[in-house]
C-alpha cells in the first residue's frame, strides 16, 4: 500500500518527534510521524515529571542550556497550563554538602538567568520554625533551607497533545508502525511495517528522533552509522505512598555530587528519582534494577522519618536518554543539551538526527530542527512560542476557574473528578463529556472516575489501543485501579476495537 508523498517524515513518537511534527505541520509542511509502539512509550513517559532549568547544571557551566530551559518554563506553562503547573521545591542545607552561600548564589543565578516573570523567586526558609510544615516530614530539619520555583508536568500527556495538534494541522500520525527500511535518493522511500503488512511512503526529508533507538535505527533501517557518537544513560524512579502532606517538592544533594527529587505525585503518592548511570542493552526492556531501588530508598531514608524498603514501592519505571557522547567519564557529567546533526548532501535527501534534549526544551528543539531544514523545504516561519496545545487555551492561573466552570455545567461531577478531567483535557473537557448530563450517561466506570465515554474519546482522538495506553500514558490511573478494574477496561477496549472492524 502506498501512502501520500510527504515533505517531512519523522521517525519517533516521543516528545522530540511529536514536537517537530507539530511545528512542521504548523509551518505548512505535509508531515508523516511514525512510531513503532504507542506515543510516549519510551523515555518520554519516564521522566522526573519536571519542567525545569536544571539547577545542578550550573556547576557544570552549562549556562546556555540552563538559560534556554529557564526561559522555556514559562513559555511551556502558558502553552499547556492544564498539564503543566508551578511547583515550589525545597532545598535543605545539609552538613557536608554544598555550603549555604553556594546554594544561595546558584539560586540567585537561577532566578535571573531565564527572564522569570510568572514564577515567584527563591527565598530562605527555616524548616524548624517559620515554615515548620516543610520540616515535619524530615528526620533532621535545619534552620537553613531554600525554596525555589520550577514546574511539574504530565510528560506523556504533553507528548500526546503535541501529536493531537500536529494531526489537527494535517500531519499523519502512524502509531504501532515500524519503519524497517529508509532508502535514500533525491527523496526518501520508507518501508513501513504495520499489523503484518507493508506500506510505502516517500518524503523529501527525514528526521531520526528515535531517542535510545538512534543507533539501531541508523544501522538497521538507514544502513549507516550515526554522524556523531551516542551515549545511552539510564534514569530510574520509584513511587511510594505519600511521605508528606503539603504540595511542595524536595531536592536533596547526594554524596556522589548528584541530586534526587522527592515530589508529590498523583495526590496519594511521592515520586523519588532519579538515578544516573550508563546503559547497554535493549531500551524496550529497561527496568529499575534492585540496587537502583535500594539506592533511592536509602536516599529517602536518610532524609524522611518514614522508613522505606523495596516492598513499599508501588510502582517503578526507568528510561534511557540518548546523549551526544562528549567523552565524559561519568554519566552525570554528560551534557543534557540537544544536538541536531544535519546530513545534507548534493543530490541526496536531507537527514536530521536528534540527540539528547529535555522535555523542558522540546519546543525549542523542534523550532531549531525546522529552522535547520527551512532552506531545504521552504516552510513558513517559527510560530509555536505564543501558541497553545489542545485544551490549553486559558490563562496560566485559570485552572481553578475552569474547574468551577466545568462543575457548574456538569454538576454531577465530583470535585476530584472534575479536577482530574480539567488537568488532563483543559478546555477540551466538554468534548470528553459530550452530551452527558448525568454520570450514567458517561457509561461504565472502570475505577478512579474513568468512564467508557472518556475511554472512547481516548481511542477515537488520542490513538489509545490498550489498557496500558489509557492507564499509564494518557493518564496515571494505573496507580488507582484494581487488577479487576483493569481487566474490565481491557475487555471493553478489545470489544470496542472489534466493533469497528
Amino acid at each position: 500500500m502506498a501512502l501520500a508523498d510527504f515533505d517531512l517524515a519523522v521517525i519517533g513518537g516521543g516528545i522530540n518527534g511529536t514536537a517537530i511534527a507539530r511545528d512542521a505541520a504548523g509551518r505548512g509542511l505535509s508531515v508523516l510521524l511514525v512510531e513503532q509502539n504507542d506515543l510516549a512509550s519510551g523515555t518520554s513517559s519516564a521522566s522526573t515529571k519536571l519542567i525545569h532549568g536544571g539547577l545542578r547544571y550550573l556547576e557544570h557551566g552549562w549556562f546556555r542550556l540552563v538559560r534556554e530551559a529557564l526561559a522555556e518554563r514559562e513559555v511551556m506553562l502558558r502553552m499547556a497550563p492544564h498539564v503543566i503547573r508551578p511547583m515550589r521545591i525545597v532545598l535543605p542545607v545539609e552538613a557536608g554538602m554544598r555550603p549555604p552561600w553556594m546554594l544561595r548564589l546558584g539560586l540567585l543565578v537561577y532566578d535571573h538567568l531565564g527572564g522569570r516573570r510568572i514564577l515567584p523567586a527563591a527565598r530562605n526558609v527555616d524548616l524548624e520554625l517559620q515554615h515548620g510544615a516543610l520540616g515535619v516530614p524530615l528526620k533532621r530539619p535545619t534552620a537553613h533551607g531554600f525554596e525555589f520555583s520550577d514546574c511539574c508536568v504530565d510528560d506523556a500527556r504533553l507528548v500526546v497533545l503535541n501529536a493531537v495538534d500536529a494531526a489537527e494541522r494535517g500531519a499523519a500520525i502512524r502509531t504501532r508502525t515500524r519503519c524497517v527500511a529508509a532508502e535514500r535518493g533525491s527523496g526518501w522511500r520508507l518501508v513501513l511495517e504495520v499489523r503484518g503488512r507493508r506500506d510505502i511512503a516517500t518524503a523529501r526529508a527525514l528526521v531520526n528522533a528515535t531517542g535510545p533507538w538512534l543507533e539501531l535505527f541508523a544501522s538497521k533501517a538507514l544502513g549507516r552509522s550515526l554522524p556523531v557518537p551516542v551515549r545511552l544513560d539510564k534514569g530510574s524512579h520509584i513511587v511510594v505512598r505519600r511521605l508528606f502532606e503539603h504540595d511542595r517538592g524536595y531536592i536533596f544533594q547526594t554524596r556522589d555530587a548528584r541530586v534526587v527529587f522527592a515530589l508529590p505525585y498523583e495526590q496519594e503518592f511521592t515520586l523519588i528519582g532519579t538515578t544516573d548511570r550508563g546503559f547497554n542493552g535493549d531500551p524496550a526492556s529497561v527496568r529499575p534494577s534492585p540496587d537502583e531501588v535500594t539506592y533511592l530508598c536509602d536516599i529517602a531514608n536518610q532524609r524522611f522519618r518514614t522508613a522505606l524498603g523495596a516492598s513499599d514501592v508501588v510502582w517503578s519505571f526507568a528510561g534511557v536518554r540518548s546523549l551526544h557522547d562528549d567523552g565524559s567519564k561519568k554519566s552525570q557529567d554528560i551534557s543534557r543539551d540537544y544536538v541536531l546533526a544535519l546530513d545534507e548532501r548534493k543530490s541526496a535527501a536531507p537527514l536530521l538526527t536528534v540527540y539528547g534534549g529535555k522535555i523542558t526544551t522540546s519546543r525549542r528543539l523542534a523550532e531549531g530542527a525546522l529552522d535547520q531544514l527551512s532552506h531545504l523545504l521552504a516552510c513558513g516561519p517559527a510560530w509555536t512560542r505564543h501558541s497553545h496545545l489542545p485544551g490549553g487555551e486559558f490563562p496560566h492561573d485559570g485552572f481553578d476557574a475552569l474547574v468551577a466552570q466545568t462543575r457548574a455545567s456538569r454538576p454531577f461531577l465530583a470535585e476530584d473528578q472534575a479536577r482530574r478531567l480539567v488537568r488532563a483535557y483543559g478546555t477540551r473537557v466538554e468534548r470528553v463529556l459530550g452530551a452527558a448530563r448525568s454520570a450514567e450517561e458517561l457509561g461504565a466506570c472502570f475505577g478512579a472516575g474513568l468512564t467508557a465515554g472518556e475511554v472512547r474519546y481516548l481511542m477515537e482522538r488520542e490513538w489509545a489501543q490498550t489498557d496500558d495506553d489509557v492507564l499509564w500514558r494518557r493518564s496515571k490511573l494505573g496507580l488507582h485501579v484494581s487488577p479487576e478494574q483493569r481487566e474490565q477496561l481491557a475487555r471493553f477496549m478489545i470489544g470496542t476495537i472489534g466493533k469497528r472492524g
